[in-house]
Parts: C-alpha cells; structure tokens; sequence
C-alpha cells in the first residue's frame, strides 16, 4: 500500500526538500493548491461563486514550532477574512482551520490554539460566514471537540470534521448529530494504527455508509466531503430517505479533483462547496492528496520525468 509510505513521507524534512526541489513539484501542486497570496485565492473564489459553487478556505502549514507561528497563523486568516469582506463574498466563503497550525501541539497548545482561533471565529460571523474546524491525527480530536464545543457556546455555527476511519467516529457522529452542529464526514488522511481505524478501504467505505446515515437522520447540518461516486449517490439516497432538502446537506470536494462532478451536482439544485487551499506551507497538505489516491501520485511521477 502506497498510502502509508506517503503519509510517513509527509513527516520527513528530506523528503520535503526534495519534492520541493524536483522540477515537476510546482506544476503538480498548483492543480491542488491555486497560489500562495490571498489575491490569488480571492480569484479562484470568485470564479467559484460565479460557477454557483460555495467554498472553504485552508491557509496550508500546521507544522508549526512557535507561538508566533500560531499568532501569524491567526492572522493570516483575519487578513483573509478582511478581503472576503471588501469583497462581499462573506456568504458564500467558510474557513477551514487546523488546530495544529494555532498552537494545539505546543506547550499549553489547547488554550493557545483556542485563544487564537476565536477571533477568527468571531471575525467570520461579523461577514456572515463561519469555521469549520478540520480532524487531524487521533492524538489531536479530544481537544479538538472540546474547543468546538466551546465555540459553539457563542457561535453555533461552528463546524467540526469527523473521520470514518476511526472506531470512535460513530460515536461521535451520534453525539454532534443531536446537537444540531454543522459537521463534515470525510474518510480520514492520517496515517493511524489499527488499534485505533480501520485499515481495509472497503471497512472504511462501510463505516463511512453507517456515519452518513447517523448524520442525515440527525438534527445537524451534514457536509458530505467525498470524491467517491458512490457513496455521493448513497448519501442522496439517505438524505432523500431522511426527508432531508437540498438546502438541508450539501457536498464538498477538493479544489482540483473532479472540477466537472462540482459543477454537475451545483446544476442539479444541491450546496457543493469546493475546500481550497493556498499558503507557501503546502508540503503537508500536497502529500495527504497524493496518498489518497495513487492517479495523483503517477500524475506526479509523470511531471518529474518530464521536465527532469
């Protein structure tokens, strides 16, 4: 299995520096991540929106050592938030936010990274929008829940993200679907034991199933985040068995993959929302999309050998 030796890669300084360096890496990346600046980003909103698609926004590099990282971490996404402002695009553009990139891992990491993300938080809801905060390695999600929870005090729209590869994530989707919280499924992009998720894509793919069936029969907000044509047409089929709207779920794919699925699902009346990524820290984030699926990975051979 490719995807394990990827997601162990993506922890490695050698081989950051050396993807970094190869010729093809800023070809590869720019079809996962469409710049570095918020103008860049701003226009790929723009054309979004046009499109009839919504958007959520990840400014890349949790890998963080310092409180100052965290801070400027947090004020990347105030500046980001200020131009969507200007722009009048509030409604239509959420941020996705890990924890890690707010302090969560350093020394009094919970409080830092909780101290930090509530401005922005806060500054989300002052345009008309909000946050979802993204699930990152097992180790991560208690407090993770916990400042979502608190969040949630003031700002119930907070979102939070769920991992079907997990045991305990059925368990948590019954708890967040009771509470009437925004919560987006995706299958998981961590490298985690098998004590703790399943390994097998197939159990995976069923955990999945059970999760969107707790969700869509729930009083949340579900936010489907899969590529998989299959289980899309299966959460149709349990929204609509749920008596659910189209107004009442929606779907969310990366930025880059299956562009025409965004637009085909957005024509057929239901919310998609494309998760798009930008920042200079991109290193984490591109390898997680090259571990998902081996196309990606291939494509990125095929453009090193080109232009070596």
């Amino acid at each position: 299995m490719l995807g394990p030796v990827i997601l162990a890669a993506s922890r490695s300084d050698k081989m950051r520096r050396f993807i970094s360096a190869a010729p093809g890496t800023k070809q590869v990346v720019a079809r996962f991540i469409p710049g570095e600046l918020v103008d860049e980003v701003v226009k790929v909103v723009i054309d979004a929106t046009d499109k009839g698609l919504e958007v959520t926004l990840d400014v890349v590099g949790e890998d963080i050592t310092t409180p100052e990282q965290s801070h400027a971490a947090r004020d990347a996404y105030l500046e980001l938030i200020d131009r969507l402002k200007d722009l009048g695009l509030g409604t239509r553009a959420e941020m996705s936010i890990k924890l890690s990139m707010f302090g969560q891992a350093l020394e009094g990491g919970h409080e830092l990274a909780l101290s930090n993300v509530r401005p922005v938080v806060e500054a989300a809801a002052a345009i008309g929008t909000t946050v979802t905060l993204d699930a990152e390695d097992h180790t991560t999600l208690d407090s993770m829940f916990a400042i979502h929870e608190e969040l949630r005090k003031h700002f119930p729209q907070t979102g939070c993200v769920i991992q079907a590869y997990l045991f305990r994530t059925e368990d948590d989707a019954r708890r967040l679907a009771a509470a009437g919280s925004r919560v987006r499924i995706v299958k998981g992009a961590y490298k985690e034991p098998a004590s703790v998720a399943y390994q097998d894509k197939a159990e995976i793919d069923k955990a999945y199933v059970r999760i969107v069936k707790i969700l869509m029969a729930g009083d949340g907000y579900p936010m489907i985040g899969s590529h998989d044509p299959r289980l899309i047409a299966i959460s149709q089929e349990l929204a609509r068995r749920a008596g659910r709207k189209l107004d009442e779920y929606e779907f969310q794919m990366l930025y880059g993959i299956r562009s025409e699925e965004h637009i085909r699902l957005a024509a057929e009346g239901h919310r998609m929302r494309v998760y798009t990524a930008y920042g200079t820290d991109w290193y984490g984030y591109f390898m997680r999309r090259l571990a998902e699926k081996p196309a990606n990975l291939l494509f990125f051979a095929r453009s090193i050998l080109t232009k070596g």
